[in-house]
C-alpha cells in the first residue's frame, strides 16, 4: 500500500486506465478514468466502502495507461479484464445464447446449419438472431426439404460412393456422388437463403412454392405437391409467429435497450433485443451491489461494452441505454453506435419495460431464493471467508479395478460454469489398483503447480480425501479452503425395524468441523455443489472411457503419427491389417504425401 500511495501525487490528469496488484505482482482490478489523479485518489480516502477497503488492504502497487479520451479508455480496460480476469472486476456471466441459422459459403456444396454462439468468418452468411421456441431446427428441415439440399457431414459428403436413402425418396439432390453440378445446387442454396433474408423476399419464395405446387398438381406428381403444400404451411406459420411479435410504435427496426434496476442488496442489468421489428428476446445479469468497487453506473458501462464485445454478440444499429449522458456517450463513442435518448417519446414505454423486467427479474429470484449468489454467500458464511467466494473448482477421480484412472477439474465463476477453465488429467496406474488417496494427492500436486487458485477447492469425497488435499495445501503455504461433499447413508426409525434400504443425504466435509453439514437445509448451496460435482463426475468419466476404449481397442493406426480421426476410420474400414497396403491404395484414398510416407514409414518397420 505504501508504494502505491507514494506514486498517487505524480499521476498526471489524464484519461487512462490503472492496474491494481499485489506484492506477487498479479493483478487485483483494472480500472478507468477521465481523470487518473483524481480517480486513483479517492481510493486512498477513509470513505470507500468495504469491497473497496478489502481491495485495498491487498494492493501493493499499481501501474497506469494513459489515453487520449475516456473512450478509449473504456475500450482499453476491457482489453486488460480479458487479458488478466482480475479478482475484483465484475464479468458477465451469459448463458442464453439465441439460435441462428447459417451457410458457410466457403464450402463446396453448403448446407444450412443450426449455430449457437457462432464464430463470425469471411464467408459464414448469418441469419438471426431468432427467437427461443420458434422451431428453427424444423425450418432447416423443412428447407432442405424443399429444395434437396444436403444435411450430411462433411465426412459423408467426401467418403460417399453410392447416394443416401434421402436421394432415393426425393429429398436430397446428391451433391455427394454428382448427381447435380455445384452451380444447380447453389442456385437452389441461394433459394432457400432468399426466404431468410426478410418479410418481403420471404413472401416471394412462397408465391414461387405455390406455383410449383400447383405445377406438380397438375402434371398428377400429388406425392411431391402434398410436400411442398405441408412445407409451405410450416413457412407461413413461422413467418405469422414473427409478425405477432412485432413491437408496435418503434421508429427503428433494429435496437437493443439497456436498463437495469437497484435493489437494496443487488442490481439486475436488462437488454431487450428489436431486430426486423421483431421482439427477439432478452439477456439479463445480476450481481451484488457489495461486488461494485466503483460506482454502479460506471461499473455497468463497463459490462454493457463488454457484452457488445463478446464473439457471438453483434452491436445493433441503434442503442437506448438508461444510464447518465456523460455514460451514454462514453458507449456512443466507444461502441460506434447511433445512441438513442431514453427520453425519446417514441420509446419511454420500451425502456420503463425493460427497467420494469429488470425489476420484476431481482424480485422473482429473490422470492424463489434461487439465485447462485444466495448460494455463494451462504458458503462464505460456512467457511467464515472475509470476502464473498466467487470462484469454485471442484475435482472428481474416476478408475474401476486400477485401469485407465483420470481426474477432471471443473471450474465455475459466480455460480455459472466456465468450460473454456475445465481440465482433465490422466493419473498414474497404481500396483495396488484402486486408491483413491494416493491419486487425490498426485492430482492436487499437479493442480498447484499452475497457481491461479479459486476462492474455495470442492472435491468429491469425504473426510479422507479432505484431509489429503489440506495437507498438500498446508505444506505449500497455500491458504485457500477445502471441502468436501459426500453422500451419507442414514437409516430411518422405521427403515431401522424392517431392514429395508437406507437413504442417503448429501454432506458438506469442512476441515475443523465435528459434524458435516447437511446439505438439504440449504437448498441453494445444495443445488449449486451436487451440479458442480455431477458435472466433474461426468467430464471425468468421459475421459476415463475414451481412455478404456483406447487401451483396450487399440489399433495399429494408432501407432501411425499425425493421423487424425476422420483418416484412422477410413484406414480402418479399407484395411484392418496393414500388411497388404501399397502406395497407390493411399494415394487413391487423397492421402497427402506426408502421411503416405509415414504410413508405408511405420508399416515397414513393423514388418
Amino acid at each position: 500500500m505504501t508504494k502505491a500511495l507514494q506514486k498517487v501525487s505524480s499521476l498526471p490528469n489524464k484519461p487512462g486506465c490503472y492496474i491494481y496488484k499485489n506484492s506477487d505482482g498479479k493483478v487485483l482490478y483494472v480500472g478507468k478514468a477521465k481523470e487518473l489523479k483524481k480517480r486513483v485518489s479517492s481510493y486512498f480516502r477513509d470513505n470507500i466502502t468495504v469491497k473497496t477497503q478489502h481491495l485495498m488492504s491487498k494492493v501493493d502497487d499499481f501501474d497506469f495507461m494513459i489515453t487520449e479520451t475516456e473512450a478509449e479508455a473504456l475500450i482499453l480496460e476491457n482489453n486488460l479484464i480479458k487479458k488478466f480476469s482480475p479478482k475484483y472486476n465484475i464479468r458477465l456471466r451469459d448463458d442464453k445464447s439465441y439460435p441462428y441459422i447459417g451457410v458457410d459459403l466457403n464450402n463446396k456444396f453448403p448446407k444450412l446449419l443450426f449455430l449457437r454462439r457462432p464464430k463470425r468468418k469471411k464467408g459464414l452468411k448469418l441469419f438471426g438472431p431468432y427467437p427461443v421456441g420458434f422451431g428453427v431446427g424444423h425450418i432447416i428441415r423443412i428447407l432442405n426439404k424443399l429444395y434437396q439440399l444436403r444435411d450430411c457431414s462433411d465426412f459423408e459428403l467426401r467418403s460417399r460412393k453410392t447416394p443416401c436413402l434421402l436421394y432415393q425418396i426425393d429429398q436430397c439432390s446428391a451433391p455427394c456422388v454428382q448427381k447435380i453440378s455445384q452451380e444447380d445446387y447453389i442456385g437452389d442454396v441461394e433459394l432457400a437463403m432468399k426466404f431468410l433474408e426478410g418479410k418481403k423476399s420471404a413472401y416471394a419464395v412462397l408465391d414461387d412454392l405455390e406455383d410449383k405446387m400447383q405445377y406438380a398438381a397438375q402434371n398428377e406428381n400429388f406425392e411431391k405437391a402434398a410436400i411442398i403444400r405441408d412445407g409451405l404451411f410450416d413457412l407461413r406459420k413461422f413467418l405469422e409467429g414473427e409478425t405477432q411479435q412485432q413491437v408496435e410504435n418503434i421508429g427503428s427496426n433494429d435496437i437493443d435497450v439497456v436498463s437495469f434496476y437497484e435493489g437494496e442488496h443487488e442490481v439486475d442489468l436488462s437488454f431487450y433485443m428489436v431486430r426486423n421489428s421483431l421482439l427477439i428476446g432478452q439477456k439479463s445479469f445480476h450481481f451484488l451491489k457489495d461486488d461494485f468497487v466503483d460506482s454502479i453506473e460506471v461499473e455497468l458501462t463497463a459490462l454493457i461494452y463488454e457484452h457488445y464485445q463478446q464473439e457471438n454478440q453483434t452491436v445493433p444499429t441503434n442503442l437506448i441505454v438508461d444510464l447518465p449522458k456523460v455514460e451514454q456517450e462514453l458507449l456512443k463513442d466507444s461502441l460506434q453506435v447511433r445512441m438513442i435518448s431514453p427520453q425519446n417519446r417514441n420509446y419511454q414505454k420500451l425502456v420503463a419495460s425493460v427497467k420494469e423486467h429488470a425489476k420484476q427479474t431481482q424480485v422473482l429470484r429473490q422470492e424463489s431464493q434461487t439465485g447462485e449468489l444466495v448460494a455463494l454467500s451462504q458458503l462464505t458464511a460456512m467457511l467464515d471467508l472475509k470476502e464473498r467466494a466467487r470462484v469454485l473448482e471442484c475435482f472428481d477421480v474416476a478408475i474401476w479395478q486400477g485401469k485407465s484412472p483420470t481426474a477432471s477439474l471443473i471450474h465455475f465463476e459466480e455460480g455459472k460454469a466456465d468450460k473454456a477453465k475445465y481440465r482433465y488429467y490422466h493419473l498414474k496406474e497404481l500396483p495396488e489398483g484402486n486408491n483413491d488417496f494416493a491419486m487425490m494427492q498426485e492430482l492436487f500436486e499437479r493442480r498447484i503447480k499452475k497457481e491461479n487458485f479459486p476462492d474455495v477447492f470442492i472435491v468429491d469425497g469425504g473426510k479422507g480425501q479432505v484431509s489429503v488435499v489440506k495437507k498438500i495445501l498446508d505444506d505449500n503455504h497455500i491458504h485457500v479452503p477445502v471441502v468436501g461433499i459426500a453422500k451419507s447413508r442414514v437409516l430411518s426409525d422405521v427403515k431401522k425395524f424392517h431392514k429395508e434400504i437406507d437413504r442417503s443425504e448429501e454432506r458438506l466435509i469442512i476441515p475443523g468441523r465435528k459434524d458435516a453439514i447437511n446439505l438439504k437445509k440449504t437448498p441453494e448451496l445444495y443445488r449449486l455443489l451436487t451440479t458442480m460435482r455431477d458435472e466433474a463426475h461426468r467430464f471425468s468419466r468421459k475421459l476415463h472411457h475414451k481412455a478404456e476404449r483406447k487401451r483396450i481397442f487399440h489399433s495399429w493406426v494408432d501407432e501411425v503419427k499425425g493421423i487424425n480421426d476422420s483418416e484412422r476410420e477410413t484406414l480402418l474400414s479399407q484395411f484392418p491389417k496393414p500388411d497388404k497396403i501399397e502406395r497407390k491404395d493411399l494415394e487413391s484414398l487423397e492421402f497427402k504425401p506426408a502421411k503416405i510416407t509415414a504410413i508405408l514409414k511405420y508399416i515397414k518397420g513393423s514388418e
